[in-house]
């Protein structure tokens, strides 16, 4: 088996910035768990899979692709930086000849166009809730501590928890802080989160750009410790994402791409 295999860094413009994601084209049917101990070989948050959906479809000239992403761990129903990632491969690296790719994927069709700088991702919108913050208590505190907490907000079609630190934090705060992520999965085992989102309010430009605001991701139920890229991503990566919410209850993504390995996956 031969297969060609890129590593992307998603939401930069810079190598070795950005959230990384593997990236595999697939000219044929893949065996099932194939996909999951490639993505297990790969060991970046996530791995993705282009498949053509008929046998005469080509990577360079066809529009329309199923799309799948793997953690190490397991599949996950959406993930934009993988899907940024793989329309970077496709427009760039083979030359694909479309304005506009169609992804069939687990989260419905999600659709990727040319941008003069970037790449634009049509994404689901998942509206969220309040959450009752002594519900998660033991979670919150186990990740952060003492750390102050404005708002919480739950979405319960993505199963992730969103939790807003007090304004009174700066940038700097965020990025410094140390998040507990190994003994999460023993506080919350319900299946109820599977991913802890921190965000922070932004700060006025000044000397530097302004963002509306900071974000780290945390997912270990699904095998990652830490994403590196979520909205201005405070890891130590960073990365960048222009965010557009639009009327039909959809969300615009836009983002820079940077391609730093290409190889052949022999097995």
């Amino acid at each position: 088996m031969k297969l060609p295999i890129f590593t992307v860094d998603a939401f930069t413009a810079k190598a070795f910035h950005g959230n990384p994601a593997a990236v595999c084209l697939l000219e044929n049917k893949l065996d099932e768990d194939m996909h999951q101990k490639i993505a297990r070989e790969m060991n970046l948050s996530e791995t993705a899979f282009i498949q053509k959906l008929h046998p005469t479809d080509n990577f360079t000239q066809s529009s329309c692709f199923g799309l799948r992403w793997f953690t190490p761990a397991t599949e996950v129903p959406l993930c934009g930086h993988a899907t940024l990632a793989s329309a970077a491969v496709l427009f760039y690296k083979i030359k694909n000849v479309n304005s506009t790719l169609t992804f069939v994927t687990l989260s419905g069709e999600l659709t990727a166009r040319r941008a003069q700088d970037g790449i634009i991702l049509d994404l689901p919108l998942y509206p969220t809730h309040p959450q009752d913050f002594h519900e998660v208590d033991d979670l919150i505190k186990t990740a952060i501590g003492d750390t102050l907490v404005q708002d919480i907000r739950y979405s319960p079609d993505t199963r992730k928890l969103l939790v807003r630190l007090s304004d009174t934090y700066k940038r700097s705060f965020l990025e410094n802080l140390k998040v507990n992520t190994q003994n999460l999965l023993q506080v919350e085992n319900t299946g109820k989160v599977k991913g802890l989102i921190l965000t922070l309010k932004g700060e006025p430009g000044g000397q530097s750009q302004a963002f509306d605001f900071y974000s780290r991701y945390f997912a270990p139920w699904v095998g990652v410790a830490e994403d590196p890229v979520t909205a201005f991503q405070c890891s130590c990566r960073g990365g960048e994402l222009e965010i557009s919410l639009r009327p039909d209850g959809r969300v615009d993504i836009r983002g820079g791409t940077a391609i730093v390995l290409e190889g052949t996956l022999t097995a």
